[in-house]
């Protein structure tokens, strides 16, 4: 299993190499890029660590908090549990009820007893690293950073960086994606669509209502009105001397070869966005995690596109999504050039 960041890999390293030009905290950026870096050389098998981690009570999911005081290493110190008095800084209570949202929305939502369907604990980590300017999924546990407060504003601040990265071990535990090519686009792209329905749930609105931008929540106050990614209109999340220029494509015309996952994420986003806009975000988003549980490793772009429209056929059958779910999967699929 990849270590899976919230931030892409362009957006740090555009920081780190023009943070002192533009009046950053250069350190904070040089530091993020570095330990990002090093995060991403170590190659963390599926199951390391699962095995140590047992339910407090099976089948109910039970949340663990770390507070990683600034440290460059995770785990430091556990300040609350499930069942706890509220955690003594802001940051752990906000991953505290970010898994909250995010595990009822597993269960409500996708039938789902956790990350594994089996009461897996979950695991966070915060105050990681010093002004940190990611989060990420490390194959156990997601770890939240503070940011600087120039670019980045404390990570728990968007509930739907925790959906994020809890969906990353849901992948783990599913499909197993390799975290490369086509592949890592799809791992990038149900993360972010779990990410835009685990914040709808927690607001209570639908996909009419919704803003389709993932990590606007944690930019900083100057950046109003940007996003690390838009599932609606990929490619123009942001375009900044401090970001850069949103890389993605909204179709495979704009597609990379050898692309980064979060990359060429952008297309599949677009997919779910226009069948979510259609049928009802929950109703689309129980279709592609049900493809996601029939997916295998190297799955393609057209391989996803035939098990999902499967998925729409089948539970539209059963009367679970709206009857026009295999056709409007199939028209989405067609409009950004996969069929």
């Amino acid at each position: 299993m990849s270590v899976c960041f919230f931030v892409p890999a362009h957006i740090v390293e555009h920081l780190a190499r023009n943070a002192r030009r533009l009046g950053l905290d250069a350190d904070a950026a040089r530091r993020t890029a570095l330990a990002s870096h090093a995060l991403r050389r170590t190659r963390q098998a599926t199951a390391t660590g699962l095995e140590a981690l047992t339910p407090a009570r099976p089948g109910e999911g039970d949340r663990q908090i770390f507070d990683d005081d600034h440290r460059w290493t995770t785990g430091v110190k556990q300040v609350r549990g499930e069942d706890d008095i509220p955690a003594p800084t802001t940051a752990a209570g906000a991953a505290f009820d970010a898994l909250g949202v995010t595990r009822a929305f597993l269960r409500e939502v996708l039938g789902r007893d956790s990350i594994d369907d089996a009461g897996m604990p979950l695991l966070a980590d915060v105050n990681y690293g010093v002004k940190y300017g990611n989060a990420f999924w490390d194959g156990t546990r997601t770890v939240f950073g503070n940011g600087d407060d120039t670019v980045f504003r404390d990570f728990t601040a968007d509930v739907g960086v925790c959906g994020h990265e809890v969906a990353h071990g849901l992948t783990q535990h599913t499909a197993g994606l390799d975290y490369t090519g086509q592949p890592g686009a799809l791992n990038e792209a149900f993360s972010d669509i779990v990410a835009a329905c685990v914040e709808q749930f927690a607001h209570r609105t639908d996909a009419g209502e919704h803003h389709w931008l993932i990590g606007e929540g944690v930019l900083a106050d100057q950046w109003r009105g940007e996003a690390i990614r838009s599932m609606a209109r990929p490619g123009a999340a942001y375009d900044n001397p401090v970001l850069g220029r949103d890389p993605q494509g909204a179709h495979m015309s704009a597609y990379v070869p050898g692309g980064a996952p979060h990359v060429n994420s952008g297309i599949v986003n677009r997919v779910f966005h226009l069948c979510a806009t259609t049928l009802g975000s929950f109703p689309a988003v129980r279709i592609f995690y049900a493809a996601l549980c029939d997916l295998w490793p190297r799955a393609r772009f057209l391989d996803f596109a035939y098990v999902v429209s499967e998925q729409a056929r089948l539970l539209a059958r059963d009367g679970r999504v709206p009857r026009g779910a295999p056709h409007t999967v199939r028209s989405a699929f067609r409009e950004v050039g996969i069929h």
